[in-house]
C-alpha cells in the first residue's frame, strides 16, 4: 500500500490476509455456535452481526486506497499549521500546493488503511464481551446502535491501537515523488501531531463504515448469510 518498496508491500498485505482471515474465523465459530432459548439466541445474533460488520468494513478500508476512494471514511488533510507547520513561508506554501497536498492526502490515507486492521482484535474483543443487557439495547436501538455501543465501550482505545501502524506508515515513505523532499525540509511538521490526527480520523471513518455495514444487514437481514442474524432480524421481529 505505502510506496516504501516490495517487501513493505508483501508485510502489508500479509498482516491484511491475516487479520481479515481471523475475521473470518470469528464470524464461522460464531455461525457454528448452538444457541439455546431467547437469551442465547439475541446476544449471538448481535455478537454476528457485528462481526460481520466489522469484518467487511475492516476488509474493505484496508485495501488499497480503501479509505481514499470511501465517501465515507476518507481522510481529509486540514490547513497545513493544524499539524505543525512552523517552517516558514516558502515551505508552507510548497505544503499547500497541489501536487504535494494529493500526495498527502494518499499518504494518511494508506497510512489509515494500514492501521484499520490493527484495530479489529481490539473491536472483536469488546464484541465478545457483549452481554446480554447489552444485546437487548442494541437490539432495540436505531440502525447503528451496535456500532455506537462499541465505540462508547472502547474510546480512545482504538486510537492507541491504530498509532504505532500509522506512525510505521507515516515513517516509511521512502520520499518518492515530490512529497519526499518536502517532508523531509519540513523540520518544524509535528510529525506526531499529523500521526494522532490520522490515527483519530482512522478511527472516526472506521466507525463509520463498521456503523454502515451494520445498518445495511440491518435493513436486509439475509444480506449477512447468517440464519440467526436473518431469523432475529427479519421483519423486525426483536424482543418485545
Amino acid at each position: 500500500m505505502m510506496p516504501s518498496g516490495t517487501k513493505s508491500s508483501i508485510d502489508a498485505v500479509g498482516r491484511r490476509a491475516f487479520v481479515t482471515g481471523s475475521l473470518l474465523g470469528s464470524a464461522m465459530l460464531l455461525s457454528g455456535c448452538a444457541t439455546i432459548g431467547a437469551e442465547g439466541s439475541l446476544d449471538e445474533a448481535l455478537r454476528r452481526l457485528l462481526t460481520i460488520s466489522t469484518q467487511r468494513a475492516v476488509t474493505r478500508l484496508a485495501a488499497d486506497n480503501g479509505y481514499l476512494n470511501d465517501a465515507v471514511a476518507r481522510i481529509t488533510l486540514p490547513d497545513t499549521t493544524a499539524y505543525g507547520d512552523r517552517s516558514g513561508a516558502v515551505l508552507g506554501a510548497l505544503l499547500r500546493s497541489r501536487p504535494v497536498q494529493d500526495q498527502m492526502l494518499r499518504l494518511v490515507n494508506d497510512a489509515a488503511g494500514e492501521a484499520a486492521d490493527r484495530a479489529a482484535p481490539v473491536i472483536l474483543d469488546a464484541i465478545r464481551n457483549l452481554s446480554f443487557t447489552d444485546a437487548v439495547g442494541i437490539a432495540r436501538g436505531g440502525p447503528t446502535a451496535g456500532s455506537n455501543y462499541l465505540e462508547r465501550a472502547i474510546g480512545p482505545r482504538i486510537i492507541d491501537a491504530m498509532l504505532p501502524e500509522v506512525g510505521a506508515a507515516l515513517r516509511s515513505f521512502d520520499g518518492n515523488g515530490v512529497l519526499g523532499p518536502v517532508l523531509g525540509a519540513a523540520t518544524g511538521i509535528n510529525i506526531v501531531g499529523l500521526q494522532r490526527m490520522v490515527a483519530t480520523s482512522a478511527a472516526r471513518g472506521l466507525w463509520r463504515a463498521i456503523g454502515r455495514e451494520e445498518a445495511a444487514i440491518r435493513a436486509d437481514p439475509r444480506s449477512a448469510r447468517d440464519p440467526l442474524v436473518e431469523s432475529i432480524f427479519a421483519g423486525g421481529r426483536l424482543l418485545g
